[in-house]
């Protein structure tokens, strides 16, 4: 794909959405890059959002725009939710900053422990702290400090390995295995196995490219973790949305602990961790517990009353494990439709994930490995990208799709239409 589309593609956005654009050259003078989070990065600049209801977006010039992103995972229930907010607004009104327990933080652990199957579970903040302190948990259990992590793997900013470990990752001991391959991930585990704490892995990459684990390899790699000692660590800080207890049990996994974040925070900042009440134990400070060795964990904000009410309201109310299992077939199911519109098409596109979450490949075949999406056309996904855009749909530039519950039928088939007329806009370019 020539760079000359991509080009003049970039300049038609450039053109329709002035506004964005001096709010982009505005906020540079003090944010480096113009805004806080790495993934909006996009050429020329990103949108302004200035507005949001149910499914719909819009911009600072007006434009509105089809939701398919749900900000990465974590705006399952759209734009606004009543119930959350109200919920919330209530709350306030009570106590804001309570320097203290409070009746919402125990609702939430209780329903996250009985959706999920957990014996305890921990707050953080967000879905990083979660991974971070569930590191720390497997490391202080199994007096090992060696941990196994997967190649295109994310864990939050200073846990990511999307090509190999990061500069800029905590100092831990991390040992790469390549994901869905498991011969050579099992032959890593047992050569590191004295010294390794645990393995932490998402049942299926998310910012790496919506790659399922192959049948068994989830199952596979904890197994050979245990037969070395070691914790088994699942990352369902995205993949907890599929099913009713989340991906790593649709899998028939059982992880020692789990990691939570996004969207059970509904639109608050959240994360959680969670699972074998000898290891969460280790948190117990309790008079009662009478341990002579604990892990402290602080965090002003672990359990404010804001997010512990949404979380309350998104487990109990919103999102129910019967609402989660019908939304994982509905994306299943435009999952498919998507294949369908892309294979009538010319251009080499293809679709990979699960449930709700998905991400379209500049690749003729479904990927299912980090190398074969490192290979796609980057060029192709990005006028796909913006072509999307121009028609009213918003996504991720890197291709990645995930369904919030805000979509109706008919945004769903405003979505795949308009998926059509890019691809037959791109199919007279190739």
């Amino acid at each position: 794909m020539s760079t000359d589309h991509v080009q003049r593609a970039r300049q038609h956005f450039a053109d329709a959405n002035p506004a964005s654009r001096a709010h982009y050259d505005e906020a540079r003078r003090y944010l480096p890059g113009g805004h806080t989070r790495t993934v909006l990065t996009h050429a020329p600049f990103p949108l302004e959002f200035v507005g949001g209801q149910g499914a719909m977006l819009t911009d600072a010039d007006g434009h509105e725009y089809i939701d398919l992103l749900g900000d990465y995972t974590a705006g399952l229930l759209g734009h606004s939710e009543r119930r959350v907010i109200d919920a919330v607004t209530a709350a306030l009104h009570t106590n804001v900053s309570v320097g203290g327990i409070h009746p919402a933080e125990a609702r939430l652990a209780r329903l996250m422990c009985e959706r999920f199957g957990l014996d305890r579970v921990r707050f953080t903040n967000s879905g990083t702290e979660a991974n971070l302190m569930a590191i720390t948990t497997a490391m202080m259990a199994t007096g090992r400090d060696r941990l196994v992590v997967f190649n295109g793997g994310y864990h939050g900013g200073v846990l990511y390995f999307a090509t190999g470990a990061a500069p800029w990752n905590v100092p831990y001991h991390f040992v790469l295995a390549p994901y869905n391959d498991l011969a050579a991930s099992v032959a890593v585990i047992r050569e590191h196995g004295p010294s390794l704490a645990a393995v932490i892995v998402e049942p299926m990459l998310g910012s790496g490219g919506c790659l399922p684990g192959a049948d068994g390899f989830l199952a596979g790699v904890f197994a050979a973790a245990r037969e070395v000692g070691a914790l088994c660590i699942a990352d369902e800080v995205m993949t907890s949305r599929h099913g009713r207890q989340g991906l790593a049990h649709l899998m028939g996994a059982t992880a020692d602990i789990t990691t939570f974040g996004k969207y059970i925070g509904g639109g608050f900042s959240f994360g959680a961790f969670g699972g074998r009440a000898d290891l969460l134990d280790q948190f117990d400070t309790s008079p009662e517990a009478g341990r002579t060795r604990v892990i402290s964990h602080a965090g002003t904000f672990n359990n404010n009353i804001a997010t512990m009410t949404a979380g309350g309201v998104v487990l109990g109310e919103v999102f129910t494990a019967d609402v989660a299992e019908s939304h994982t077939a509905r994306g299943d199911e435009f999952r498919a439709h998507v294949a369908s519109v892309l294979a009538r098409h010319r251009v080499p596109m293809s679709v990979s994930g699960f449930g709700s979450m998905m991400a379209i490949h500049a690749l003729a075949d479904v990927p299912s490995t980090v190398d074969q999406v490192l290979a796609r056309d980057h060029d192709l996904n990005e006028l796909l990208y913006l072509g999307l855009l121009r028609r009213g749909v918003y996504t991720a530039a890197r291709g990645m799709v995930t369904l919030g519950l805000a979509l109706s039928d008919e945004h769903l088939a405003t979505a795949l239409g308009a998926l059509d007329d890019a691809l037959g806009e791109i199919d007279e370019l190739v």
